[in-house]
């Protein structure tokens, strides 16, 4: 009899979806990347089921080795009852996400958020091993974190914790929010946050090299690459970006007490832009932060991957019907 030794995860984010089996101890054995639109959760569903079809046919999905599945999705999550609540603020359509792909896949389903899914891998794999209080910030598409308090996460009442995407770093800003508010450091420090306020002051830089005509979404790093070479507007919204996280890191800090503060996500990963982060954090409120601000050290593509693996783990106990 094959040994099941295996979990299928699946990482729904912001622009892409990733499913691949990871072993028990968070090694990843294959990966497939599928584009999607996180606009809908109805929509989500679809194209991953698609996803899940075409993953199986050119990949394989071997259940004589794959006990359970992990999932980790946008949005607010009610994980204990594999509820997918809602994408964003103010887009419910709470979604029975866990029993849906249960029934597709016939093993046991867990869902989770999907940075708190990271979170859980860096608990495991990362930061996590020398200390259990710490922060994970995902800089990604939009912004959100997992703050670890005695090696245990906080969901919240309503399993909204973490938004921190949704903290404002200027009361004076004018720039709106999907949430209601102004000023949110989403807008300005997010991969999409970067591309938007390019666009928002291109008319007052008409020398810039980037490409505003467009109208397509600008890649953080083509960003920061132009700020390099010293366009102005690059420059101004890449400092104010930098700025307005280590802004919004300090404050986390002075309200959870962390021994160390991770980065994950796609746009810290860029040498220049995390130096620029660094540069404004003030000593002294950090002073408490031992195990230093650093980037993660599990895979900036797959740790979201990874942590819907253990996720998964958790689903062994739930049976399937």
């Amino acid at each position: 009899m094959t040994t099941k030794t295996s979990i299928l995860g699946i990482d729904i984010g912001g622009t892409k979806i990733l499913i691949g089996e990871v072993d028990m101890a968070g090694r990843v054995l294959h990966a497939k990347s599928y584009a999607s639109d996180t606009t809908d959760q109805q929509a989500v569903v679809a194209t991953l089921l698609e996803a899940l079809r075409d993953y199986q046919e050119t990949v394989g999905i071997d259940l004589q080795t794959i006990t359970a599945a992990g999932v980790g999705v946008v949005g607010r999550v009610d994980a204990k009852n594999g509820i997918w609540l809602e994408i964003e603020p103010g887009k419910s359509d709470p979604t029975p996400l866990a029993s849906i792909l249960a029934d597709v896949l016939h093993v046991p389903v867990a869902i989770e958020n999907d940075v708190a899914a990271a979170t859980t891998a860096e608990a495991k794999l990362g930061v996590g091993k020398e200390t259990s209080d710490f922060i994970y910030i995902n800089v990604g598409t939009g912004i959100a974190a997992g703050t670890m308090t005695d090696g245990k996460l906080i969901t919240g009442g309503h399993f909204n914790a973490g938004e921190i995407g949704h903290m404002v770093v200027d009361l004076e800003s004018e720039v709106p929010c999907g949430c209601g508010r102004t000023g949110c450091v989403e807008r300005v420090a997010s991969g999409l946050g970067l591309s938007e306020q390019a666009y928002a002051k291109a008319a007052d830089h008409p020398e810039t090299t980037l490409p505003v005509q467009t109208g397509e979404r600008i890649p953080a790093d083509t960003i920061f690459e132009a700020a390099i070479q010293r366009d102005q507007l690059a420059e101004t919204i890449t400092h104010y970006a930098a700025k307005s996280l280590a802004a919004m890191t300090m404050n986390l800090v002075r309200t959870t007490d962390p021994e160390c503060v991770v980065f994950g996500g796609g746009v810290t990963q860029n040498d220049y832009f995390w130096q620029l982060v660094q540069s404004h954090m003030q000593p002294n409120t950090v002073r408490f932060v031992t195990k230093g601000i650093v980037r993660t050290s599990v895979s900036s593509k797959e740790v979201g991957l990874i942590g819907a693996s253990f996720i998964g783990q958790t689903a062994l106990a739930i049976p399937i019907t």
